[in-house]
């Protein structure tokens, strides 16, 4: 079972890796490329593919959380599946509600964001979104964290037939 939730946790690590990794590809794009729409597409793809990834690995761990249920504490299982639903909830809402609603915004305003004034109400509604946005991805990177941390200090119950000095080397190599 340790096999198995290792592999669970480098799932995990691979998403939060992946999103602290998008806030340096973010800020690298709009330091870099020279429209600040070009940059804004790769980040709004780049952050799509965390938001979809994010919704599908937290849905593997909690359906697998299931399969080793018997073995752990059962009050920090449930601690990390709801970890892990705000994993997914948090991906979910940035995708499907404020990113909708972003983008409707841009196909409304049909030029630049950063052609409007800054006290444009279209230029502070979306502004105010992606402050929304922001703030949804850091909730979900505080659950991935907290739920890595649940996951890697994991204690399994040992097996009924095994003894409690499994890993005492001693008696497997007397000298």
């Amino acid at each position: 079972m340790k096999f198995f939730s290792d592999i669970r946790l480098l799932l995990l690590g691979v998403w939060l890796g992946a999103a602290v990794f998008f806030i340096g590809v973010a800020q690298t794009a709009f330091s870099v490329l020279p429209q600040r729409d070009l940059a804004g597409a790769v980040v709004n793809r780049s952050l799509t593919i965390l938001n979809f990834a994010g919704i599908a690995i937290a849905v593997i761990l909690i359906i697998t959380s299931l399969l080793s249920a018997s073995k752990v504490n059962q009050l920090w299982l449930w601690v990390e599946r709801f970890l892990l639903l705000i994993v997914a909830a948090a991906c979910a809402v940035g995708q499907f509600a404020i990113g909708l609603w972003m983008a409707s915004i841009r196909m409304q305003i049909g030029k630049p964001i950063d052609e409007l004034a800054a006290d444009d109400p279209m230029r502070i509604q979306f502004d105010t979104l992606h402050s929304y946005s922001e703030w949804v991805l850091v909730i979900g990177m505080v659950a991935a964290l907290l739920a890595f941390f649940i996951i890697s200090n994991r204690k399994f119950r040992p097996l009924k037939d095994v003894g409690a000095d499994v890993y005492d080397f001693k008696k497997e190599f007397k000298v």
